[in-house]
């Protein structure tokens, strides 16, 4: 990018990767000291609603909805910078990023970098594909004197979306029916939101449970690139032992987004040498090796690979 600034762009405060915390991810940390609180970041283990929750102590009001490029480009020009949740990279298989704003003419969506004068620039197109793996998740924090430009708007998927953060807290704490009856009410107020569908799928897909399927299938129904329920059935497929249609759904997620997520490819070549497929299991060993280099496994898949 050239030194001048693009006309929607906001100027966040720059800070440092060390100062992340579980309770505090560095994009609310951001956009907090964008809005003048210093928040000091709590330790232990966390998911993204302790952040939010503790940026909503110091007084700031927090929305979480399913999204758009017209919307995210709304809040720019209103003088509020956005958080996404996009595909993460190697063994990451999500983030939160901050939009910190625009470029009309490149037609670029600009990201905020931690580092001293740098910003990503992603195509909008490949934004908006990327996006849209995570059911376009939005989170907006704003001062709570601001509340008044969120009062008339359409916040889609508002509740359920709240409450599959919530309920990622209550999993990750083992309240593992709390978890799943949030849910449940949440497929009753938002039927339609496939992010709430595929998580009930992957709490019960960790049960062991058949009525993972169906509603990891709502969720495609939904949301044709949810990433994750699609990864979320080859899973269980691969747990039941059911190596082809393991495979299949493996392969969907890949054509997804073949750089969203290293392991995955563990798991189809697993899949793929009990297909009796070794030389595509192979192929899957390397390119696991190529987006994870520093898996704690990588010596024995090396071994494994010598052997196909």
């Amino acid at each position: 990018m050239e030194n001048s600034q693009p006309e929607h762009f906001i100027s966040l405060p720059l800070v440092s990767k060390g100062e992340e915390s579980p309770r505090l991810p560095l994009a609310i940390n951001v956009v907090a000291r964008y809005w003048g609180e210093d928040i000091v970041p709590e330790q232990g283990a966390g998911v993204l609603i302790d952040g939010i929750e503790l940026a909503e102590r110091h007084g700031l009001a927090c929305y979480i909805f399913k999204g758009s490029l017209k919307d995210v480009k709304k809040r720019i020009d209103q003088g509020i910078p956005p958080i996404v949740i996009v595909p993460g990279i190697r063994d990451t298989v999500q983030h939160a990023t901050v939009v910190s704003g625009y470029d009309q003419e490149e037609r670029r969506v600009l990201t905020y970098v931690p580092e001293p004068d740098t910003i990503g620039a992603v195509p909008e197109l490949k934004f908006e594909h990327d996006w849209q793996q995570d059911d376009m998740t939005e989170i907006v924090i704003i001062p709570a004197d601001m509340k008044d430009l969120m009062k008339n708007e359409e916040l889609k998927f508002a509740k359920s979306y709240r409450a599959c953060f919530e309920a990622e807290r209550l999993r990750q704490q083992g309240k593992i029916e709390k978890a799943i009856e949030m849910l449940r009410q949440a497929t009753e107020s938002d039927p339609d939101s496939a992010q709430v569908w595929a998580q009930l799928a992957g709490i019960y897909n960790e049960q062991g449970s058949q009525q993972a399927v169906p509603c990891y299938e709502r969720a495609t129904s939904l949301n044709p690139r949810c990433y994750l329920a699609f990864r979320g059935v080859g899973n269980y497929y691969l747990k039941a032992k059911d190596y082809s249609l393991a495979e299949a759904y493996y392969t969907k997620a890949i054509e997804i987004n073949p750089a969203r997520y290293g392991p995955i490819y563990k798991n189809r070549a697993v899949a793929r040498m009990q297909n009796g497929n070794n030389a595509g299991a192979k192929l899957d060993l390397e390119e696991y090796l190529k987006q994870t280099p520093a898996a704690s496994d990588a010596a024995g898949i090396r071994d494994a690979i010598s052997q196909l």
